[in-house]
């Protein structure tokens, strides 16, 4: 893992929560993380703000640092923003995408086919977001991922909550496919409609999601 120490340890932290390893509530010690990684605790303050901005953590005076619970707000607006900026991704994709990245994509996909073969759904979900930053790739669009990254982070949460009894592996493998298909016939029209449809599953799937995890899930607000 490569970047800023805040950053390495901001990304394995966000990674730990979006996978259930501290669930809602578990609180995080900077000495403990700092130790952890062998650093001062400088660096993890930093870390702790950042993922108090994503919606990951809430910082409490004179008791310590809390993983949130999944806000239904920013699920939606997440899934609202990421909506927006990848269906138009999507259709310059298919204008711009070359052989080679064609090739990369198709690869990719037959990655999450093995993946759900094996019922991983870690490594199929590691292996969607390659999909979705190829896409991006694809658009010479590389800093659009980097700003879906930042805001993603409860949709993230929801989607491996989602995996175990909620949407299907081959629902999702068909969705792609969808997409891959309209990129390599470059048409344009088609990715934006199947990328449209591959983000709205997260809006069907959302209330079983959470009434089978109440636990995870705060207040509406609203």
């Amino acid at each position: 893992m490569q970047g800023p120490v805040n950053q390495r340890i901001y990304r394995a932290l966000r990674e730990s929560i979006v996978k259930g390893v501290f669930p809602p509530g578990s609180p995080l010690s900077e000495k403990d993380i700092s130790d952890r990684f062998g650093v001062s605790r400088q660096p993890v303050r930093e870390a702790f703000i950042k993922l108090g901005e994503a919606g990951l953590v809430q910082v409490l005076p004179q008791r310590g640092t809390f993983v949130m619970k999944i806000s239904p707000k920013r699920v939606e607006d997440g899934r609202f923003i990421r909506e927006a900026v990848e269906v138009a991704v999507a259709a310059r994709a298919a204008e711009r995408v070359t052989p080679a990245q064609i090739d990369a994509i198709a690869g990719l996909l037959a990655g999450q086919r093995a993946a759900a073969r094996r019922n991983d759904t870690a490594a199929f979900l590691d292996l969607d977001d390659a999909f979705h930053q190829a896409v991006a790739n694809a658009a010479d669009c590389p800093s659009v991922w980097q700003t879906i990254e930042n805001i993603k982070a409860n949709m993230d949460r929801v989607r491996y909550l989602s995996l175990a009894d909620v949407t299907p592996l081959d629902v999702l493998i068909a969705q792609h496919e969808a997409i891959f298909e309209a990129l390599h016939a470059r048409d344009a029209q088609a990715a934006r409609a199947a990328m449209q449809q591959h983000l709205r599953e997260l809006t069907i799937s959302f209330e079983p999601i959470r009434a089978r995890n109440p636990d995870w899930f705060g207040v509406a607000e609203g």
